[in-house]
């Protein structure tokens, strides 16, 4: 059953001014009202009492610890906390939901959505990035919503943690229904955090993406009130929809992936939903699903109001290395030719950025079919072009080849170019093969679920990114396997030492100029302390969790394999703070206020893919007082 602690309700002073402006009182609440900062996921603040001059300050205020770290298996925590009216709601690694006294970390109220009966036990597991916040227009009605990969919505009452007894079955949906195939034993459920757009619940999916059995990634709308399914936007369209003859023959047919399982970010006024997709199941062999295979690696617009296409750009034609569309997209606006414009930024793991007109899905900057490698592996057909932006360059390592090998040491080199012998390499969109192909940027990209932050005062997109190579090898499937390939495993390309095959820097944060389409600056991000022992120069490492950026001139992000939390100029890419965290902060912050004071807050979970020492905190930051 639920466990219900005593519980608060914590006003927060009306909001009428920009914070700090000059010759006027700040804000004392200011909230981080969803995953994103705003429902654009802009993932920026206008906070300015933490700044450039006084970051170095920055001491922890307080530690909330989830107590998970007995249970098994471990789990990594991805939470963003949402902080409305002074109170933080987080979701733990094993999917609990608690609510904290924002200024202290007091816990206010605790669910635990695997206390209620399940009826699809085998379908569990999985990661949870955030919540849902939902207020009534009138103010009367508020609700948190949770949804988790076992395949559940639940709605609940902030100031309780109660289940809404009008949503769904006694306050929990049944995201299966509605779905017009038995999904029982298939992995299915949102990770990301759900979107809130009028009265709408929109979730993005994850689902199966290898080559047998797997569940459809429509998105998919529920009603607030009810937990009513209201529409689905097919991602993989039936004949007589737009884009089925993307689809060589009936290859649609029970298509997994294709799935927003990085999220969906919401433009309020036109009532438009938006998100990156996923590729198409399998994603290392199409030659069962020949064609572009739309709406796979799409940017879509979609009608919150309906569920139709308002536009789309395919980033990646017939994917084959899992480049996916892993985050929503930030809704932006820039200055073109002196002109403000809202736009859409598409962040990818094949490294580059595609912005868009909002309405209507042009690029504003160039994007050209350039050719790339075909295939060799019998029944594939490859796309013989892939769209490429003029503008901005990308942010990630675009070929791996005998020229851009490991550094650090002649050992390491040697055992790299030896083993690179075998091996298919050159430039990016090198297409799996049977003997082994390098697939540059890595399954992590490029960018990854992090996403990007951006600052509308200077126009600058902050996105981290990893330079890992992989190793793709096809191998043909058993007879009996209703499948003709399979792949030989998720394998990076490392050293002798288990350190990335590549030169330096593996993980790095970059500055780019949406207005002018630049790079204005990267550097490395994060740190191997055995390597600068040796006199290596800084690194990098791999890095999963995004950044936030403020008015007070920071960039803030965690994410790195050091367990460390940093704050950069925003200006310059200057390593202003940082703090040695107990577990890796593999998630996003959020920073808020509360009584006057801001705060900065992180998730500090550790293991996941980095397979650092597990944690089981949300560390919160501020200045002494």
């Amino acid at each position: 059953m639920q466990r219900f602690l005593a519980c608060l309700t914590l006003l927060a002073i009306p909001v009428f001014m920009p914070a700090f402006a000059s010759g006027e009182e700040p804000r004392r609440s200011i909230d981080w009202m969803t995953v994103g900062g705003d429902r654009g996921c802009q993932r920026y603040s206008e906070m300015t009492q933490i700044n450039q001059d006084n970051v170095g300050q920055l001491e922890v205020a307080w530690t909330y610890h989830t107590g998970e770290l007995d249970r098994v298996p471990q789990k990594i925590i991805e939470c963003t906390p949402l902080i409305v009216d002074g109170v933080m709601y987080v979701t733990t690694g094993h999917r609990r939901v608690v609510a904290l006294k924002g200024d202290t970390g007091e816990v206010l109220w605790e669910f635990d959505p695997m206390e209620l009966d399940h009826p699809y036990p085998l379908a569990s597991g999985g990661v949870n990035r955030g919540l849902a916040y939902w207020r009534e227009k009138t103010g009367n009605k508020e609700r948190i919503f949770h949804g988790t990969s076992d395949g559940r919505l639940f709605s609940l009452v902030p100031e309780t943690g109660e289940l809404d007894p009008k949503f769904g079955k006694n306050g929990v949906k049944d995201l299966r229904e509605d779905v017009d195939r038995n999904l029982e034993r298939l992995p299915y459920g949102p990770t990301s955090a759900p979107a809130v757009c009028g009265d709408r619940v929109v979730l993005g999916f994850s689902c199966g993406e290898g080559p047998g059995d797997a569940a459809p990634g429509d998105v998919r709308a529920f009603d607030v009130h009810t937990g009513r399914q209201l529409w689905a936007f097919r991602t993989v369209p039936e004949p007589g929809e737009f884009g089925n003859d993307t689809w060589e023959g009936d290859s649609w047919k029970n298509r997994g992936g294709a799935n927003a399982w990085g999220g969906v970010s919401v433009d309020e006024e036109r009532q438009l939903v938006f998100c990156g997709l996923g590729s198409a199941a399998f994603d290392f062999y199409g030659g069962d699903r020949k064609g572009k295979n739309l709406f796979a690696n799409c940017t879509v617009a979609i009608d919150a109001r309906t569920g139709q296409r308002v536009w789309h750009f395919q980033t990646l034609h017939h994917d084959l290395w899992d480049h996916d569309l892993p985050v929503y997209p930030n809704l932006i606006t820039v200055e073109h030719a002196g002109k403000k414009i809202e736009a859409v930024a598409q962040v990818t793991k094949t490294g580059h950025v595609f912005l868009f007109n909002r309405e209507t899905g042009k690029p504003l900057f160039e994007v050209k079919e350039t050719p790339v490698p075909s295939s060799d592996v019998p029944g594939e057909q490859a796309w013989p072009t892939q769209p490429i932006p003029v503008k901005p360059p990308p942010f990630s390592v675009q070929h791996f080849d005998e020229s851009n090998v490991t550094n650090i040491g002649k050992e390491n080199r040697d055992f790299v170019l030896e083993k690179m012998r075998s091996l298919k390499r050159g430039p990016a969109y090198n297409p799996p093969s049977l003997e082994g192909t390098v697939v540059i940027p890595g399954y992590h990209g490029g960018a990854n679920w992090s996403g990007a932050s951006y600052d509308p005062e200077t126009g600058l997109l902050y996105v981290n990114s990893n330079n890992v190579p992989n190793i793709i090898t096809l191998a043909k499937a058993d007879e009996d396997a209703p499948y003709d390939y399979q792949h030989r495993g998720y394998i990076q390309f490392l050293d002798q030492e288990g350190y990335p095959a590549i030169e330096p820097p593996w993980g790095q944060l970059s500055a780019i100029d949406l207005n002018a389409g630049t790079i204005r600056w990267q550097v490395p991000l994060g740190e191997y302390p055995e390597l600068t022992a040796r006199g290596i120069p800084q690194t990098g490492t791999e890095t999963f969790g995004g950044t936030i950026v403020t008015a007070g001139g920071l960039v803030f992000i965690g994410g790195t394999k050091d367990e460390k939390f940093h704050a950069f100029n925003k200006q310059s890419g200057e390593l202003l703070w940082e703090h040695q965290l107990d577990a890796g902060g593999y998630a996003t912050p959020a920073t808020y206020m509360v009584n006057g004071k801001q705060y900065v807050v992180i998730a500090a979970g550790g293991a996941g893919k980095l397979r650092t020492p597990a944690g089981d905190a949300f560390v919160a930051f501020a200045l002494p007082d």
